[in-house]
């Protein structure tokens, strides 16, 4: 194991960007090596305090799905791996930076869309959907309960915000005026097709995936390319499915503990408004929020 990498330092390759938790390197004109850090955000905020290994985690949950989703598996879509060796574009001094946490991908033109699947009532969605019986423009039975699984997995869709801004849900009609009728509508059949696929084998691991989030881009000949990570803790809402019960949210795979600290945290004696600067996280929820990460791990590729 490398040390923690809460910032990463390539200075062998131009940096084209850093997301809340990848640094993004450009390799000539068509390749990008995209490191992912040990950063932990919540409300669209970076802590200061890393998540041991938590890059390096994410990258390999990131791998094992691309493996099982690309042409190598079920084939569902295109992927952005371009299957070489991150350590092979960056200097032997940079090697620890990048080993086990790294991708080097293909550079594509990405879409404006955050790709949203969820298969249970819960978040941002139950809200929309106690205010007015919909999520996304898309209808749902009454009654339906907090944590309700779905009859069947909905596309609800986001436009990507910037960092530090909230991704804000759309319809899917919206998203035809932005991407046009057909590559809107393979975007959203694609990835209920790639949510399917995962959320039952993932179920018989006992872990439900509640709802997801991909995202697209299409290379130089126009072709539909799955992207950036895929079906993470960070991009996922897993729940342990010993613990489901409808009516309330079970504990999640994720940084919920984080979350819930932060609820309570107080900055200069007030309630944090959820804005730079974080609080200090204490040391006990780090190593919780780092277990949780491990143990979605190691049930899925048990």
């Amino acid at each position: 194991m490398t040390s923690t990498v809460h910032t990463s330092s390539i200075t062998s390759l131009p940096l084209l960007a850093r997301g809340k938790v990848r640094d993004n390197y450009a390799v000539g004109e068509d390749r990008i090596l995209m490191v992912a850090s040990d950063r932990l955000s919540a409300f669209d905020v970076i802590m200061n305090e890393p998540i041991p290994g938590k890059g390096r985690l994410l990258t390999q949950m990131a791998l094992f799905w691309f493996d099982r989703i690309g042409p190598k598996g079920l084939n569902l879509c295109p992927i952005h791996l371009t299957g070489e060796a991150p350590e092979s574009v960056v200097t032997a001094t940079e090697r620890p930076q990048v080993e086990g946490r790294s991708m080097l991908v293909k550079r594509l033109t990405p879409l404006p869309v955050e790709a949203v699947v969820r298969g249970y009532l819960a978040g941002s969605g139950w809200k929309e959907y106690q205010s007015s019986g919909a999520v996304c423009g898309v209808a749902l039975p009454p009654g339906l309960k907090n944590a309700a699984r779905l009859p069947t997995p909905i596309y609800t869709p986001a436009t990507k915000a910037a960092q530090g801004e909230h991704d804000e849900n759309i319809t899917f009609e919206q998203t035809v005026t932005l991407l046009g009728a057909e590559l809107a509508g393979r975007v959203r059949d694609t990835s209920i097709a790639i949510y399917q696929a995962a959320s039952a084998f993932a179920l018989s691991k006992g872990i439900i995936i509640a709802d997801t989030k991909f995202e697209f881009g299409l290379d130089k000949d126009g072709t539909l390319t799955l992207m950036d990570e895929v079906l993470t803790p960070d991009s996922s809402r897993f729940w342990p499915q010993e613990s489901y019960q409808e009516g309330s949210n079970p504990p999640s795979f994720d940084k919920q503990f984080v979350r819930d600290w932060l609820e309570q945290a107080q900055v200069d004696g007030k309630p944090w408004d959820k804005t730079p600067p974080a609080p200090r996280v204490p040391e006990d929820i780090i190593e919780r929020t780092a277990a949780k990460y491990q143990e979605a791990l190691a049930r899925l590729t048990a």
